[in-house]
């Protein structure tokens, strides 16, 4: 008999509407081990245990929550489990698979994310399939790291790696991956890997799972939310950033898809400008998105690096943002969060060949 420990943490798939709105439920998160427990779908080979150490709309989260939830898990005695199954609003839930990935990288057992495009009640919900085959992947396929399993809007049951993942798209309600590359999908209640060079194959998991752990622990653990992300977009207008009174740790600067960002040298919308003044104040300033720093590289993209932005290359933004959450909670040295930003590599985070 599998055992898997619930962690339920709120969002939509633990909502009910009320009034006009939809908010959190009390006993909306158990009532979803009472459904499971009642379906076809039922694994006569799994007994499920939960816990609840957040709830709240994914939204409203905060480094602080972050914090809890890992306290949480790390905090329990976790071998009698076979894997762990995390229920989680869609918002935020890559920037949570990454930050889970990261602290829980050298997991000797599947923790796996999920979450629901509606509540359980509407009948438009995926969240009773979704968290169904969240189960059957943790009890089935009994692969170690970190995984998100959703169902996306034609029907198919994919299953990321908790890194690469991207946030869900409005209007469609999507996610994503770099490339456009799930891990897998779940068929028939069985995980099949999607052969690609960028997927790393499941014995590589097997292997890799131990020597990726990162140290941490439960009662010291820190996350730095002095983390400023920016998107850029014609006009933007860097002079309403003023940190001259209030300074955050670091700046994350997104990019658009060709790498690039407004590099015109003076003026209000110069990027570069910008740069250089968040390093006048002692700001560390990274881009990101960038496939690969070795490729051939726009100009724009290459004054930005003669400014003085630092390169992340090969992540997601929503693992990038995470991880720099991470380098400055874990290190009081800037230099020594700069290179855990830039130089480590953990969870197979990096879309690389």
């Amino acid at each position: 008999m599998k055992q898997l420990l619930v962690v339920f943490t709120g969002g939509t798939i633990g909502s009910k509407k009320q009034g006009e709105g939809i908010d959190v439920d009390g006993a909306g998160s158990y009532s979803l081990i009472d459904d499971y427990n009642h379906s076809a779908r039922k694994r006569s080979d799994v007994t499920l245990h939960a816990i609840q150490p957040l709830n709240l709309l994914s939204e409203n989260l905060t480094t602080n929550d972050w914090v809890a939830l890992a306290r949480a898990i790390r905090g329990l005695d976790l071998t009698p489990y076979d894997g762990i199954v995390v229920t989680h609003g869609s918002d935020t839930l890559a920037y949570s698979a990454a930050m889970i990935s990261y602290l829980f990288a050298g997991t000797r057992v599947p923790i796996v994310l999920t979450a629901s495009n509606y509540p359980l009640a509407d009948k438009r919900s995926n969240g009773r399939r979704n968290f169904a085959s969240a189960i059957d992947f943790a009890a089935g396929e009994q692969l170690p790291g970190v995984f998100v399993v959703y169902e996306d809007d034609k029907g198919d049951m994919l299953v990321y790696l908790g890194t690469r993942i991207t946030q869900a798209v409005s209007f469609t309600d999507q996610f994503g991956s770099p490339y456009g590359l799930p891990y897998g999908k779940i068929e028939d209640s069985v995980f099949n890997w999607l052969p690609h060079d960028r997927n790393p194959k499941p014995e590589t998991l097997r292997l890799a799972a131990p020597k990726t752990a990162l140290d941490w622990q439960a009662d010291s653990l820190r996350l730095d939310s002095g983390i400023v992300y920016i998107r850029p977009y014609p006009g933007l207008d860097y002079t309403y950033y003023d940190f001259a009174s209030n300074r955050p740790k670091a700046v994350l600067h997104d990019l658009h898809h060709s790498g690039t960002a407004c590099a015109v040298e003076q003026g209000p919308y110069s990027l570069p400008q910008f740069i250089a003044r968040c390093k006048e104040l002692g700001i560390d300033f990274y881009i990101c998105p960038i496939r690969d720093r070795s490729d051939a590289l726009y100009s724009s993209s290459l004054r930005l690096i003669e400014a003085g932005a630092i390169v992340i290359e090969k992540l997601s933004v929503e693992a990038a943002v995470t991880k720099l959450m991470l380098a400055y909670g874990m290190h009081e040295d800037p230099a020594e969060a700069r290179a855990f930003a830039t130089e480590s590599a953990l969870y197979f985070e990096r879309n690389e060949v």
